[in-house]
């Protein structure tokens, strides 16, 4: 089990990313909670990881915070989550958000992310519940201590491109940043606001 890559970050473009570490190139996929705290491209940083290995794809996960990384984990042991809705769940909400939905049985909340239906949602109420405590043990730990990726263009496009690679239906996301103001904005910060206004 790879348990953290520290090395040089030579591309971004959510969910996706590109650590090289002594001259290997690891491909990574990351929540939105990671990519907004990603220095600038060719600084050093340091993720947490996690690997999933299936039958057709190895995929590899990184998180800026141990954690993050240990909700993934929890995530994915709940029936009927995969990595991929794992993800959307921590780029839609930051884990003291997700701790307090399951805290105050609040699938309402839990709903508003994409993929994640009523019975997903009691579901996910009802399992994480009782493993809640367990993520507590993680403390947060600062960053700088075969997919096919989306190219690089403006960054309304590729926000555009992240949210649906979250599991938002390609007009959903366009919706969400039609109207949105974007000039000056990384692709990071319109996908945040995005992401705010779907969950109010």
């Amino acid at each position: 089990m790879i348990g953290f890559l520290r090395g040089k970050l030579v591309y971004k473009a959510p969910p996706f990313l590109i650590l090289d570490v002594q001259g290997v190139g690891y491909e990574l996929e990351a929540p939105m909670t990671t990519f907004y705290d990603l220095p600038a491209l060719n600084e050093d940083i340091k993720l947490h990881t996690h690997l999933v290995v299936r039958e057709d794809a190895h995929s590899l996960f990184g998180f800026s915070t141990l954690a993050d990384r240990a909700l993934f984990r929890t995530l994915i042991k709940v029936s009927g989550v995969g990595p991929k809705l794992a993800l959307t769940i921590l780029s839609g909400q930051s884990a003291e958000e997700f701790h307090r939905c399951i805290h105050d049985n609040d699938t309402v909340a839990l709903v508003r992310l994409p993929g994640v239906g009523k019975k997903t949602a009691e579901r996910l109420v009802i399992e994480m519940r009782d493993r809640l405590p367990d993520l507590g043990e993680s403390s947060p730990a600062n960053i700088n201590s075969g997919s096919t990726m989306p190219a690089i263009g403006n960054p309304k496009q590729e926000a555009i491109s992240a949210l649906c690679s979250l599991g938002y239906k390609p007009l959903d996301a366009n919706k969400m940043v039609q109207n949105m103001s974007v000039e000056g904005k990384s692709c990071e910060d319109i996908i945040r606001l995005a992401l705010q206004g779907a969950l109010k």
